[in-house]
C-alpha cells in the first residue's frame, strides 16, 4: 500500500474518477470535497470531508492531521466564485494568501495556492498522473468529419486560443469563416460556447487547447458531455480538442451525442 493521497475535489465526475485511478495505483484515499461546488462525489466509496471552499487553512489541517504527504485537485472550481460566491467564507490563511497576489489571473492564484500547500510539506501532483485513459487521442471520433472550411477555422482558432492561453485569459476560443466569436475569459467554457453560438447563429467551431505553460497540477483543459450540450444549444457544429493534453469525459456518451447531433468532435495537434 502507498502512502495516503487526498483528492482535493471540486464540481463534476473527474474526482471520482481520479480517486478510483489512484486506488488502483495503490493509495488510500480521502476526498476533500470543496463546499458548495463538490457535487457528484456521493457515488465515490471513499472517505469523503467536506469543507468550505474558503477554508484553505482547515484543508491543509485536515490532510496535515491524517499524514496525507500527498494530493491532487481535480473537478471544476468556477472562477466566478471570487466575485459573487455568496457561500464562500475565507479563513485566515485564504485572506493572507489573496493579499500576497500580484494579481488575480488563474495561473497566479492556483500557483500560489500549490506553494501554499508544498510549503507544509504536501506535494500537489499532477493531475495527469490519474487519467492517461482520459486524454483526447489525435483524430475524428464522430462520423461527421470537418468539412474543409471548418478545418481552415480549427487551425485559426487552434492558434488564437493558445495566445489567449498564453496571456492567461483563457483556453477555448469559438469562430466561423475565420472571424472570432467568442474568447473564453472568467465565466467560462461553457458560457464562451453560448455567446459565440449567439454571435454566429450555428455552424461555429469550437477550440479548446492546453496553454503554453500548462501546469497539470492545478490545470489540466477538460470537455464532456456538458461541453457537447452548450454547443447544441448554440447550434455549433465542430469540437476540437488539443490531443494529448486535455481530458475527453464520458468519451462513449459524448460521441454518441455528438453523432446524434451530427457534431464533429476532432483532436489535433498543430505546431
Amino acid at each position: 500500500m502507498k502512502n495516503r493521497i487526498g483528492i482535493i475535489a471540486g464540481s463534476g465526475v473527474l474526482p471520482c474518477i481520479v480517486a478510483t485511478e489512484a486506488k488502483k495505483q495503490g493509495y488510500n484515499v480521502l476526498i476533500i470535497a470543496l463546499d458548495p461546488i463538490a457535487d457528484s462525489i456521493e457515488g465515490c466509496d471513499d472517505r469523503v470531508e467536506r469543507i468550505n471552499v474558503g477554508k484553505l487553512g482547515r484543508i491543509i489541517k485536515t490532510l496535515k492531521r491524517e499524514n496525507i504527504k500527498e494530493a491532487v485537485m481535480a473537478g471544476k472550481v468556477p472562477k466566478t466564485l471570487m466575485y459573487k460566491g455568496r457561500n464562500i467564507t475565507p479563513d485566515t490563511k485564504a485572506l493572507k494568501l489573496l493579499f500576497r497576489l500580484k494579481d488575480r489571473k488563474d495561473d497566479t492564484i492556483m500557483q500560489t495556492i500549490t506553494e501554499e500547500f508544498e510549503s507544509e510539506g504536501i506535494k500537489i501532483l499532477n493531475t495527469t498522473d490519474f487519467t492517461s485513459s482520459l486524454m483526447m487521442p489525435e483524430g475524428c471520433l464522430t462520423r461527421r468529419i470537418p468539412s474543409e472550411s471548418e478545418w481552415k477555422d480549427i487551425e485559426f482558432g487552434f492558434r488564437l486560443a493558445k495566445e489567449i492561453g498564453r496571456l492567461d485569459i483563457g483556453q477555448t476560443v469559438v469562430v466561423k469563416n475565420r472571424a472570432v466569436m467568442a474568447v473564453e475569459a472568467i465565466e467560462g467554457t461553457d458560457e464562451a460556447i453560448l455567446r459565440g453560438g449567439r454571435l454566429a447563429g450555428s455552424d461555429a467551431v469550437v477550440v479548446k487547447v492546453s496553454k503554453p505553460q500548462q501546469d497539470f497540477r492545478y490545470d489540466v483543459p477538460v470537455v464532456g458531455i456538458d461541453t457537447l450540450k452548450s454547443m447544441i444549444k448554440a447550434k455549433a457544429r465542430v469540437l476540437a480538442i488539443e490531443a494529448g493534453k486535455t481530458i475527453l469525459l464520458q468519451k462513449n456518451e459524448s460521441v454518441e451525442l455528438a453523432d446524434k447531433e451530427d457534431i464533429s468532435i476532432v483532436g489535433i495537434s498543430l505546431k
